[in-house]
């Protein structure tokens, strides 16, 4: 099985006017760069990347320079594929643009191997742990300006309330973008609006400096929250290792991370409680593999972020599914050693669209795919709809 083409393909939808912020900036709309790989025999296989800035430069990136390097080669081995690209581009491309390209030729090249196979990804990569698994509603956002905080907080009880009667039993809060003192009491909204018994995750989209998020951090102990994502930029590891050290809630990060070697660093630093790794932006399912066993040996749970489309979505499953509960018991659950999925509950047409198959949620929970490769089919009429060029 050789691959015949490889066609990048950028997909954007305006939101107007659901527009919102995170604590960097404004989401005018959705976009994302999509793989679409093809055999020689006419199998497809498809692979995100592309989800952090434009993602023309991620297309310019496979179209000219790594395709040519994959034409009339086996589609059969993403991880052999994946390691060879990384070493041809580990001069100028060891994070950023030509990670996320290899990131979604890797998915492809396993979602292929599946076809091939008529297996799931996840039986490929060692078999699953889980059939299901727990999903927490990312949402809570800031709306567009102008920003009233009464409003905002009105709005937000509503809006986490919303996510508790469809069936969640934990929300994640966006932070950051106002003060501390505003943030908290968007936090402690939300706490009114679900009780004791939701759990809460908070997110600084590293807006702080590590005495601003040791501060945040002190300060949400107060409303059970269960983990504090991002509370420093990426870079700034010795900011992680201090915030950690000072506050009494996990810390988990890596969103932003490329490859074992980011994770490896993030790891030996002491830095995060919590990895998480995009399959569409760490290096791929192949890279992920080797992410999760270095995390296990350092008692850090692996919790991948889940950004971008329905394609997105269902590498995360596969990975999720493969994850051993950190550690081993005979009540992952009941002791919180189980992954969950980020379910991003925002507006995304590339996301509940896109595919012909929905995500099953139910019971506080989204069903791993089953069919071979990601297990998901791709509406070509959704795709060419929100395709655009560079």
């Amino acid at each position: 099985m050789k691959i015949a083409s490889i066609e990048p393909i950028i997909l954007r939808v305006p939101l107007q006017e659901r527009t919102f912020y995170s604590s960097q900036s404004k989401f005018p709309e959705r976009n994302s760069l999509l793989i679409k790989i093809t055999t020689e025999d006419g199998i497809v296989g498809w692979g995100e990347g592309g989800q952090y800035g434009p993602p023309g430069p991620v297309a310019t990136c496979i179209e000219n320079v790594l395709s040519p390097l994959l034409v009339g080669h086996s589609a059969c081995t993403p991880v052999a594929t994946s390691e060879r690209l990384y070493a041809y581009s580990r001069d100028f491309g060891q994070s950023g643009t030509y990670i996320e390209a290899i990131s979604a030729i890797d998915i492809a090249l396993w979602d292929i191997w599946g076809k091939i196979l008529g297996q799931p990804v996840h039986a490929l990569m060692g078999g699953a742990f889980r059939s299901k698994v727990i999903a927490y509603a990312t949402g809570c956002y800031y709306p567009d300006q102008p920003w009233s905080l009464p409003e905002m907080l009105r709005d937000l009880e509503v809006e986490a309330g919303s996510y508790v009667e469809s069936g969640f039993g934990i929300l994640k809060i966006k932070v950051g973008l106002l003060s501390v003192e505003d943030d908290l009491k968007r936090v402690e909204a939300v706490r009114r609006s679900v009780g004791d018994g939701i759990k809460l995750l908070v997110d600084a989209n590293h807006a702080y400096t590590t005495a601003t998020a040791i501060r945040m951090g002190k300060a949400l102990g107060d409303f059970g929250v269960h983990f504090l994502e991002e509370p420093v930029t990426p870079e700034d590891l010795t900011g992680y290792r201090r915030v950690r050290d000072s506050i009494d809630i996990p810390v988990a990060g890596g969103e932003c991370a490329f490859t074992r070697y980011d994770f490896r660093d993030l790891f030996v630093g002491q830095c995060i409680d919590i990895a998480q790794p995009d399959i569409c932006v760490c290096g791929g399912l192949s890279e992920f593999l080797k992410i999760q066993a270095m995390a296990s040996t350092f008692g850090v749970l692996t919790i991948p972020h889940v950004w971008g489309s329905g394609i997105a979505v269902a590498a995360a499953m596969h990975a999720l599914a493969i994850i051993p509960p950190t550690p081993y018991t005979a009540n992952p659950i009941a002791l919180q050693n189980e992954p969950v999925v980020e379910f991003d509950r925002k507006h995304n047409p590339l996301r509940d669209d896109l595919l012909e198959e929905k995500f099953d949620f139910q019971d506080g929970c989204v069903s791993v795919p089953t069919g071979p490769g990601l297990g998901v089919t791709v509406n070509e009429d959704v795709l060419n709809r929100y395709r655009t060029t560079l």
